[in-house]
């Protein structure tokens, strides 16, 4: 639900099977006995330490009824429970906010919670802040990364220009995953690149390691020196690329969401990373959670049956076309001590190609996004007074 409302009344159904909250303004929210007994937070069933559970589907006789419920003002319901005879109480608050009464069928390319879509008309509001506030202020690291959250990218400036300094950007909420690259890799130019990133040539809209498994869920790059000509950095929103390609397309979404492409890495002796995963990656119940899109990683398609090869390159197209329109990036410059954050799973990151006069040296490193999750919530809970609980 949307929003938390008042419970009014409940009623026992389905002769103890489930109950049904009626909350103020109309509608109902089910929920099974056995649900409710699984998800008891008594000392019992969970520790009070670190809230995991302490007993097994097998300890909760399958035939778990409910025998009495009541309300218990303001904010409390109490549940007994048979053939147990266990009476528990739970929050009404939690019960609505992990309410799964819904519809069973769902759109496919649907849109999480707390996420945002954007264009180009987001340059004059790019999500930012500064380096030395975050790190003092709990509020300020909380909105930051909350930022991150619905938009999918943000900025930090004024950082130290110090090498190794985006590991203290990650610090301010989680860690590092490290790769054949390194805990983090220099971003400049190479006499003999192990990876066209490393050169000054501009790079399309991409996502990162499109041949891993897991791919890095996040990744940071931040600015030591950029004097060189060129070299802007830009970001697009690959869930609004998605949805816009549905919109357009529908058919071309399918076949990008339905079938594996393949990607590969090879750029070192001793290195042979590959996936296979589609480019449009939806949950089992339709949700949109990721996007896997870099034209340098993509390896031949085989998954794909032959008379369906043609429209799945037209739908590839398709979606190479939207991710490369100007209205679909956000653009900007890193100085010194300037960092940017993408969420790998959804943003695309790009460059401009630079000159050879002057410097252009970032460097990048991949944290893992349920980190932040994890540090946003806990500072939502603590500072910002948002609990289901």
């Amino acid at each position: 639900m949307s929003e938390i409302s008042c419970i009014e009344n409940v009623e026992l159904a389905g002769d103890g099977e489930y109950i049904v909250l009626h909350p103020k303004g109309g509608g109902s929210l089910r929920f099974h006995a056995i649900w409710l007994r699984d998800n008891a937070q008594d000392a019992d069933t969970r520790s009070p330490q670190n809230g995991q559970r302490l007993i097994t589907i097998d300890d909760i006789p399958a035939d778990t009824r409910i025998s009495d419920v009541s309300m218990d003002l303001p904010d409390r319901l109490t549940v007994t429970f048979q053939p147990e005879a266990k009476t528990l109480s739970y929050s009404l608050r939690w019960l609505q906010a992990h309410a799964y009464d819904i519809a069973e069928e769902r759109s496919a390319g649907r849109l999480g919670p707390n996420i945002e879509l954007w264009d180009k008309s987001l340059n004059s509001n790019v999500p930012m802040a500064d380096f030395d506030t975050v790190k003092r202020d709990k509020m300020a690291l909380a909105k930051w990364l909350g930022d991150i959250r619905r938009f999918g990218f943000a900025k930090m400036t004024g950082g130290p220009v110090k090498s190794g300094a985006l590991l203290d950007v990650a610090a301010l909420f989680g860690f590092v995953r490290e790769t054949n690259y390194g805990k983090w890799f220099e971003v400049r130019a190479e006499v003999t690149p192990t990876n066209l990133a490393f050169t000054s040539a501009g790079l399309q809209a991409h996502t990162d390691n499109p041949y891993r498994d897991p791919v890095p869920t996040m990744q940071i790059l931040y600015a030591l020196e950029n004097s060189a000509n060129g070299g802007d950095s830009l970001v697009v929103d690959g869930f609004k690329a998605v949805k816009r390609l549905q919109a357009e397309h529908p058919d071309y979404f399918d076949l990008l969401s339905r079938y594996s492409a393949r990607y590969e890495y090879a750029g070192q002796s001793d290195v042979c990373l590959q996936a296979r995963k589609p480019m449009i990656e939806l949950a089992p119940d339709g949700e949109l959670v990721g996007v896997r899109f870099n034209n340098r990683s993509i390896a031949p398609v085989t998954d794909v049956p032959f008379e369906k090869m043609p429209d799945y390159y037209a739908a590839y197209r398709s979606l190479s076309e939207i991710i490369n329109d100007q209205d679909m990036a956000v653009s900007f410059r890193l100085e010194p001590g300037d960092c940017f954050i993408v969420d790998n799973t959804r943003v695309l990151h790009a460059r401009n190609a630079y000159s050879g006069r002057g410097t252009r040296w970032l460097q990048g490193c991949y944290p893992d996004k349920d980190g932040l999750l994890s540090t946003l919530v806990t500072l939502e809970h603590q500072h910002l007074g948002r609990k289901d609980a």
